[in-house]
């Protein structure tokens, strides 16, 4: 079994800074590509974020500037830092982690608020 624990989402003030953490457990050989994704009510998953397992990033244009991908593999754990915040980010936060042989991991999700 393989679990993705997703932790930091809250309420916060537009202006204001987070960071998601989600750390990988159980049967793991290695991991590829880990990432973040986001649903807003009403709107579609997306992917905003995503790291290789070398470090070199993508990012979505409505994040790119204000957000920051890391990772640290020796912990299987995926941070996301999100600074400047505006209430249109206000969503649900997905981790996912794409495991060697085993296909796409996604975690449970963490609720981020972002009031005007």
């Amino acid at each position: 079994q393989v679990q993705l624990v997703e932790s930091g989402g809250g309420l916060v003030q537009a202006g204001g800074s987070l960071r998601l953490s989600c750390a990988a457990s159980g049967s793991i050989f290695s991991i590829n590509a880990m990432g973040w994704y986001r649903q807003a009510p009403g709107k579609q998953r997306e992917l905003i974020a995503s790291i290789a397992s070398g470090g070199s990033t993508n990012y979505a244009d409505s994040v790119k500037g204000r957000f920051t991908i890391s990772r640290d593999n020796a912990k299987n754990t995926v941070y996301l830092q999100m600074n400047a915040l505006k209430p249109e980010d206000t969503a649900v936060y997905y981790c996912t982690a794409d495991l060697s042989f085993r296909g796409k991991y996604w975690g449970q999700g963490t609720q981020v608020t972002v009031s005007s």
